[in-house]
C-alpha cells in the first residue's frame, strides 16, 4: 500500500508553502500532489490560491526523492499542446520523479474562466478522449501533427521528451465507463474519490462506500480485459480520500483499519488532504503525521 498526500496551493511558499512540501517528503510519503484548477469551491473560493504547475516545479528544487503530481489536471483551461511541453520541463527539472493525475473536469469555476459557457457531460467526455490520447502522443514523440475535432497540433517538436520512458505516467481519474476505458488504455494509474452517490448527503454508510469502490475496481478490471491490457500489469489504483462518509485521519487506528479495508477491495494508494484548519481537510496535525509515520508497518 503506497501512501501519498495532497497539498492544496494555499500557502504563499516562503510563509509555508515550501515547508509542507520538504516536510511531506521527511515523512516518508510515496508522492505528494497538487489540484490543479484556478480557482476552487468555497471556503477556498475567496482565499490564496496558486498555480499547480509552478508549485511544483518549486517543489521538484525544494525535495529529492518525493514524488511529485496533479489531482487533477483537466482540459478545462489546459490545451495538450502546452500543457506537454510544461510536462516535460518539469519532468526535466524534477529528475523523472512526475505523475500528471488528469480527468475530465466539471462545471465549476475552471469551467467557464475562459470566458466559454460550460460542456455538457458528453461534450467533456469527447474532450477528455480526444485530449488524454493527443497528450499521450505529444510526450512519446519527437513531433507530431494532429487534426481533430477538438484539438489541433501542427508539427510540434517536444524534444528531448520526458525522463521517464516512454512517457510520464498517467493517473486517469474516472468513474464511467468511457473514463474506465482510457484509464485501462492510457493509465500506469486510476483514481476515484469514491461513489458521489455514497455520502454523508445521501445518507450513505462507510460499509456503502467501501462497497461502491470495490464495484469500480471490478469495472475498472473488466475495462482493462477489454482493452487487451495485460493482467500482470494492470493500473495502480488511486484513493483521494476526504469525499466519502469514512473518517480515517481520527486516529491512527482508525486510518489503519480503513486503510486495510480499501487495500482488500483493490486499492493500492491511499492519498490523504494535508490538513487545513477550518475547512472540509480540517485535522490533527500529529494523528497526520503519525499516520504518515507508523501506518506503513502496520500495512
Amino acid at each position: 500500500m503506497r501512501l501519498s498526500t495532497v497539498i492544496l496551493p494555499v500557502h504563499r511558499w516562503h510563509e509555508g508553502g515550501r515547508d509542507r512540501w520538504v516536510r511531506a517528503e521527511e515523512l516518508g510519503f510515496h508522492t505528494a500532489y497538487t489540484y490543479d484548477h484556478l480557482s476552487w469551491r468555497v471556503p477556498f473560493r475567496e482565499g490564496t490560491w496558486f498555480g499547480a504547475l509552478p508549485t511544483l516545479t518549486a517543489a521538484a528544487t525544494a525535495t529529492t526523492r518525493l514524488r511529485l503530481g496533479t489531482l487533477v489536471t483537466s482540459p478545462n483551461f489546459r490545451h495538450p499542446v502546452t500543457l506537454a511541453k510544461e510536462l516535460i520541463s518539469l519532468d526535466d527539472i524534477s529528475g523523472g520523479r512526475v505523475t500528471l493525475g488528469i480527468g475530465a473536469g466539471g462545471s465549476g469555476f475552471d469551467a467557464t474562466a475562459l470566458g466559454q459557457q460550460p460542456w455538457s457531460a458528453r461534450e467533456r467526455a469527447d474532450r477528455f478522449a480526444e485530449f488524454v490520447s493527443l497528450l499521450d502522443t505529444l510526450l512519446t514523440r519527437d513531433a507530431t501533427t494532429h487534426e481533430g475535432t477538438h484539438y489541433s497540433a501542427g508539427d510540434v517538436r517536444n524534444i528531448p521528451g520526458c525522463v521517464q520512458r516512454p512517457r510520464l505516467p498517467f493517473a486517469v481519474a474516472a468513474t464511467g465507463p468511457r473514463g474506465m476505458r482510457l484509464a485501462a488504455r492510457h493509465g500506469q494509474a486510476w483514481v476515484t474519490t469514491g461513489d458521489p452517490k455514497v455520502s454523508h448527503a445521501t445518507g450513505a454508510t462507510p460499509a456503502d462506500s467501501l462497497a461502491a469502490i470495490a464495484g469500480q475496481v471490478e469495472r475498472l478490471a473488466a475495462a482493462c480485459a477489454e482493452e487487451g491490457r495485460d493482467p500482470a500489469e494492470p493500473p495502480h489504483r488511486v484513493l483521494l480520500t476526504g469525499f466519502t462518509p469514512d473518517r480515517p485521519l481520527e486516529s491512527l487506528d482508525a486510518f489503519v483499519d480503513f486503510a486495510g479495508a480499501h487495500a482488500r477491495a483493490g486499492v493500492d494508494e491511499i492519498v490523504l488532504h494535508w490538513p487545513i484548519p477550518d475547512s472540509p481537510f480540517a485535522a490533527d496535525l500529529r494523528v497526520f503525521e503519525r499516520i504518515a509515520t507508523e501506518a506503513p508497518a502496520q500495512l
